[in-house]
């Protein structure tokens, strides 16, 4: 009988990689994206937006849009409606802390 050789290979190290900083900076507070993005990225402008704007802006139906501002204010983000005349507008007034909007993602 042939005696089989088996072959045993050294363990592969694993190279330390170096982290490289980015050059960009990255904001302290990670914000959502896509549509609950352009919400806010609405909601910061100085003057605000409407419900209807959010409408359009998002291609989504009115109670839908009032749904995810009260799911942003459930994830820490405070914004305030302004009524002006014949415009009542929500801004944003302050923004969530990061460990809120971690646990609100998972």
């Amino acid at each position: 009988m042939v005696n089989a050789m088996t072959t045993t290979s050294a363990p592969k190290r694993k190279t330390a990689r170096k982290k490289t900083a980015d050059p960009a900076v990255a904001p302290s507070i990670p914000l959502p994206a896509g549509k609950l993005g352009i919400i806010i990225d609405r909601l910061a402008a100085k003057s605000g937006a409407t419900a209807d704007e959010l409408v359009e802006a998002t291609g989504w139906q009115r109670h839908s849009v009032l749904g995810a501002l009260s799911r942003l204010k459930s994830r820490g983000f405070t914004f305030q409606l302004d009524a002006h005349a014949d415009r009542k507008a929500y801004r944003l007034v302050g923004a969530a802390k990061p460990a809120t909007l971690a646990r609100a993602r998972g």
